[in-house]
């Protein structure tokens, strides 16, 4: 079981999420937006992030970055839709662990998440 912290300014999308990893026996946290998950990591250290690209106030690659900064150890999974792939491409040489693409497989995220927990 893995503490995950899912991203995303999408509350569906979130939620959708939340009750995948939680089916799958994982614990959830939330936000909304980058400045959030800056917040949400620091207070929860979570185990492995999932977070999206294209959010408000603060995206997901300069999240990413701030993130690796702060916690060179932070495994961050993100997520894109397709034709992402130069945000892509930067997000992997910024740290990204691993990146999945929007509208996603249950199963690869799960995939996703085991095969940094273990």
């Amino acid at each position: 079981m893995a503490l995950v912290l899912v991203v995303d300014d999408a509350q569906f999308m979130r939620m959708r999420l939340k009750k995948l990893l939680t089916d799958g026996g994982h614990q959830v946290v939330e936000a909304g937006n980058g400045f959030e998950a800056l917040e949400q990591y620091e207070t929860h250290k979570p185990d492995v992030v999932l977070m999206d690209i294209t959010m408000p106030d603060m995206d997901g690659l300069t999240a990413l970055k701030e993130m690796k900064k702060r916690w060179p150890d932070a495994k961050v999974v993100m997520c894109s839709a397709l034709g992402q792939q130069s945000a892509v491409l930067e997000a992997i040489k910024s740290g990204a662990s691993d990146f999945i693409v929007k509208p996603f497989e249950p199963e690869r995220v799960l995939q996703a998440v085991r095969k940094l927990v273990s």
